[in-house]
């Protein structure tokens, strides 16, 4: 179940951000019916978020809440099941910020939908192997994605 609570105020293709979720859920081979929250917050929101636990000021663009640890399972293994968390995500922080990485607005909220979404399942950034690693997943969900809607 993927819930989305917009309290942004900007306007949000929810239903597109849900369809992504659950594409993404299914190649990372997590059972459909793990619980998965994305919240939508303004500036002030998620500067206090990003303040609160990653003690760094101003918001940021997205941050991640890992609820029960789930991770992508082995080839042969059954899907996990259970709560991933929350993904927040500023869509006043990712509109301003997709020109610089050469996407439209609802292009980087996708983006950096997939991208919490992996930090959920264990994934991380710190060291250039991870990074590689993590990225380049990201970017194959999303060239996935589009493909996959492409004519629709």
């Amino acid at each position: 179940m993927i819930e989305v609570n917009n309290e942004s105020g900007a306007e949000v293709d929810e239903l597109a951000l849900v369809q992504l979720a659950e594409f993404a859920l299914a190649r990372l081979r997590i059972h459909p019916q793990a619980e998965l929250s994305i919240l939508l917050i303004d500036p002030d929101a998620m500067a206090e978020l990003h303040q609160r636990f990653m003690d760094l000021p101003g918001p940021t663009d997205v941050m991640s809440f890992p609820m029960d640890e789930l991770r992508a399972p082995e080839p042969g293994q059954e899907p996990p099941r259970g709560m991933l968390g929350d993904i927040v995500i500023c869509p006043q922080f990712t509109s301003a910020q997709a020109p610089e990485n050469g996407r439209e607005p609802a292009e980087e909220i996708q983006y950096l939908l997939i991208h919490g979404l992996l930090h959920l399942l264990g994934h991380d950034h710190g060291e250039p192997a991870e990074k590689a690693v993590m990225f380049g997943l990201n970017d194959t969900i999303i060239a996935e994605w589009r493909r996959s809607r492409a004519g629709q």
